[in-house]
C-alpha cells in the first residue's frame, strides 16, 4: 500500500506521541481497546479475536461524518456550477501533490527506504505530506512498517480480515488492538529519528498541517480569484476527503479484489483501478512481496504509476538517487514459485518482439499476412 493513515487522522483526535495536543492527556482514540493482561498476544501478532472489543471513538465518528457530508455538498456545488474553474483546477492540483507527499514521500522514501533523496526533495515531500493530513511522517512510517511485518494479524492497524468497512475507515473509528501498540514498539525507527526533516515536520506539525491542508488551500481562491468564502472551504474539504478515500482503498479494495501473480498466499492484490487513482499504489501483491522496489510495481508505467514518474524526474536532476528495484529473473522466480499463475509476460521485457511499424525487419510473415489494406495503390 499502503499509504495508510493512523487513528489520529483528525486534529480533534489525540496523537500517540502527544504532538497534536501539546502533551495533555486527553481522551486518546489510539489507546488499546483493553488491557494487555486481557489480550495476551504471541510473538507473531496473533491473538484470540473474541477478546478484542471494538470501543468506538465517537469524536472520530462525528468528524468523519462532518467531512463526508461536507464533501458531498462540495461535490454538489461543483456539479451545479457554483465552483469557479480556477478553484477546481487548484484543488485537483493540490490533491495530486498531497498524494505524492504520501506515496513518494512517507511511503516509498521513508517507510520502505526504496530510494534516497537529497534534503530539498525531502523538505518538499514533507510539506506535501502535511498537506495530505494523514499524521506526521514518523507515525505514518511506524504504523506502515507494522502493517507490512504483521499483515492481516491483530497487529495490523487495518486488518483486512475484519472486512471492507473496517480496513477502509472503520479502523479509524475504534481504539487500536493492543497488538498494534505492542508490535509497533518493536519496529526500528532509528533511521527516522536521524532524519532532521522528519523530526522537524513532527515538531512543527501542529502548525504546519492546518496551514498546508486547510488554511492555504482555502484562502488562495478567496483572495487571488475572488471565490466565495464557503465555496472555497467546501471545495477544500471535498479535496481532502476524496484524497483520504483514495488512500483507504489501498487498505481495503486492494486487499479484497484483484489477482495475486506474485504470492497467492497473502491478501494484497493487484488492482488496476486502485493503481490509477492512488498514483501507482494499487499493485499491492507485488509491493508486499518486494516492498523495497521504488516503483511499488513490476513496471514503471507512468500512466498507472504517476509516483514512479515523479521519482524518476527527480532522479534525472540528481535530487533522488539509489533507486532500488528487483531484477526480472528474481521476479519471475518468485512468481513461478508462489504466484497464482495470472502473471503475463510484459512487453517491456520483450522489445525484440515489438515493431516500429510496417516495414520493420522484425515483423513476422504471419503478421504481414493479417494486414488488410484499403484504398490500395501500387507505387510507380
Amino acid at each position: 500500500m499502503a499509504p495508510n493513515i493512523t487513528s489520529q487522522t483528525l486534529l480533534i483526535a489525540a496523537d500517540t506521541n502527544n504532538v497534536l495536543n501539546g502533551g495533555k492527556n486527553i481522551e486518546n482514540c489510539s489507546k488499546v481497546s483493553s488491557s494487555p493482561e486481557e489480550n495476551r498476544s504471541n510473538r507473531d501478532g496473533h491473538e484470540d479475536e473474541e477478546h478484542y472489543e471494538w470501543n468506538i471513538c465517537w469524536r472520530n465518528v462525528l468528524a468523519f461524518l462532518y467531512l463526508h457530508v461536507t464533501a458531498v455538498y462540495g461535490l454538489f456545488l461543483l456539479l451545479t456550477g457554483h465552483v469557479m474553474l480556477y478553484t477546481f483546477v487548484w484543488n485537483i492540483s493540490l490533491g495530486i501533490f498531497a498524494a505524492l507527499g504520501v506515496t513518494a514521500g512517507a511511503h516509498r522514501l521513508w517507510a520502505h527506504k526504496a530510494y534516497s533523496a537529497r534534503w530539498p526533495l525531502r523538505v518538499i515531500l514533507a510539506l506535501l505530506q502535511a498537506m495530505a493530513f494523514q499524521n506526521h511522517i514518523y507515525e505514518w512510517v511506524r504504523d506502515h512498517r507494522v502493517h507490512h511485518k504483521f499483515t492481516d494479524t491483530n497487529a495490523d492497524p487495518h486488518n483486512a480480515k475484519r472486512g471492507f468497512f473496517f480496513s477502509h475507515i472503520g479502523w479509524l473509528m475504534v481504539k487500536k488492538h493492543p497488538d498494534v501498540k505492542i508490535k509497533g514498539a518493536t519496529v526500528d525507527m532509528s533511521d527516522m529519528t536521524r532524519d532532521w526533516v522528519v523530526m522537524w515536520q513532527k515538531r512543527t506539525y501542529f502548525f504546519l498541517m492546518p496551514f498546508m491542508c486547510f488554511i492555504m488551500p482555502t484562502i488562495v481562491p478567496i483572495f487571488v480569484w475572488n471565490e466565495e468564502n464557503w465555496t472555497a472551504w467546501y471545495s477544500t474539504i471535498f479535496r481532502y476527503t476524496l484524497g483520504l478515500n483514495f488512500t483507504w482503498l489501498v487498505n481495503s479494495a486492494a486487499h479484497i479484489w484483484g489477482t495475486k501473480p506474485y504470492d497467492k498466499d497473502i491478501s494484497p492484490m493487484e488492482n488496476k483501478t486502485v493503481g490509477v487513482i492512488a498514483l501507482g499504489e494499487g499493485w499491492h501483491n507485488y509491493h508486499h512481496v518486494f516492498p523495497w522496489d521504488y516503483k511499488a510495481a513490476e513496471l514503471g508505467n507512468y500512466s498507472v504509476n504517476l509516483t514512479t514518474g515523479f521519482i524518476d524526474f527527480f532522479a534525472k536532476i540528481g535530487w533522488a538517487y539509489n533507486l532500488r528495484t528487483v531484477s526480472y529473473e528474481a521476479i519471475r522466480k518468485r512468481a513461478n514459485r508462489t504466484g497464482d499463475g495470472s502473471l503475463t509476460e510484459p512487453d517491456d521485457y520483450n522489445h525484440h518482439m515489438n515493431v516500429w511499424g510496417w516495414g520493420d525487419a522484425d515483423m513476422s510473415n504471419k503478421a504481414k499476412m493479417a494486414v488488410d489494406v484499403s484504398h490500395a495503390k501500387h507505387s510507380d
